[in-house]
């Protein structure tokens, strides 16, 4: 596999993510169970991004200097465009995670050790899922034609049940964690387990948060199915796929306070998304008949999320005149 990246490069960037996940695990709240508030998410929203962008400076400079102006711009360009695609599609993951908050009845103090989880969980899973999808790439071209059809297939489907709300009493694996493993009614805090004495012998149940927990990981999987073929679309060097996406992940569990309490004004995002994806799937499928620049692409996509944004707003600012007047 062909990469930028030299072995001090994997180095230094696996050292900004440990420092960072440091900083968000045990200094942000104090690791204390407590509520998030929109001011904190939106600071540290702000805190993640200007890292990224502060790395994709660094890489265009050390590139700059190294492989000439024309490679720099190429590629943190790429990191640009992988960065903003998974940015925008882990919007979704978000609503589907305050879904299963509310589903769940979570109490907002106890969400932030969830997500620590879901985050970690889906650094791990994607890291895993780019190097297998970078080989199979490296070895067979045509790979990225089934990428391609996939996401073009993913993102008609997400546009066809946009409308449509999921029926979590159905979900088959919680109806089976549900019928094999005993469970609290309540809460224990922050506690995923909790032993109770039953006929003199202590037996372990599983709390609600763990439930959520399980949910939010799967939830994590899936996404990383759809997301990790669209990032080849842009690039397929190992080093800027994985370094735009675990830059994009570490600020999710901040975005997802941020937009917590706004998520029902931005109705039409789905369509947008789904746009997304099929806009970058018909890219995959075309790859070697038409080459779209990467700044188009960036432009595309940018152009979609943000019209689909300024609809929803325009939409629920109508709604909330109508119910006023």
């Amino acid at each position: 596999m062909e990469s930028i990246g030299t072995w001090w490069m994997w180095a230094g960037f696996a050292a900004v993510v440990v420092v960072m996940l440091a900083i968000d695990l045990f200094l942000v709240g104090g690791g204390k169970e407590h509520k998030v508030s929109v001011r904190e998410a939106g600071i540290w929203t702000v805190v993640w991004v200007s890292v990224a962008m502060l790395f994709a400076g660094a890489l265009w400079w050390y590139l700059d200097g190294s492989a000439g102006r024309e490679v720099a711009n190429a590629r943190a360009l790429e990191f640009v465009t992988g960065y903003l695609i998974e940015k925008a599609l882990a919007v979704d993951n978000v609503f589907v995670w305050l879904m299963l908050f509310s589903f769940f009845a979570v109490p907002p103090e106890l969400q932030k050790r969830v997500l620590i989880y879901g985050v970690l969980g889906a650094i791990v899973m994607r890291t895993g899922m780019i190097f297998a999808g970078a080989w199979l790439i490296s070895q067979f071209h045509w790979v990225l034609y089934i990428f391609g059809a996939f996401l073009l297939a993913t993102g008609v489907k997400m546009m066809w049940f946009a409308g449509h709300e999921q029926n979590l009493e159905k979900n088959p694996l919680l109806r089976w964690l549900r019928g094999h493993m005993k469970i609290t009614t309540e809460f224990h805090h922050e506690r995923f387990f909790v032993m109770k004495e039953e006929g003199g012998k202590w037996v372990r149940y599983a709390t609600p948060l763990f439930l959520a927990l399980v949910l939010v990981e799967i939830s994590d999987l899936i996404f990383a199915v759809d997301s990790i073929p669209a990032i080849f679309a842009i690039t397929t060097d190992p080093f800027i796929v994985l370094t735009s996406k675990v830059f994009a992940i570490l600020g999710l569990r901040a975005m997802y306070f941020l937009l917590a309490d706004f998520a029902g004004r931005f109705s039409l995002l789905k369509y947008g998304l789904a746009a997304v994806l099929m806009f970058i799937g018909g890219k995959m499928l075309l790859i070697d008949v038409v080459k779209i620049p990467v700044g188009i692409s960036l432009g595309v996509v940018a152009l979609l999320i943000t019209t689909s944004v300024v609809l929803s707003l325009r939409k629920d600012r109508l709604e909330s005149s109508a119910q006023q007047g």
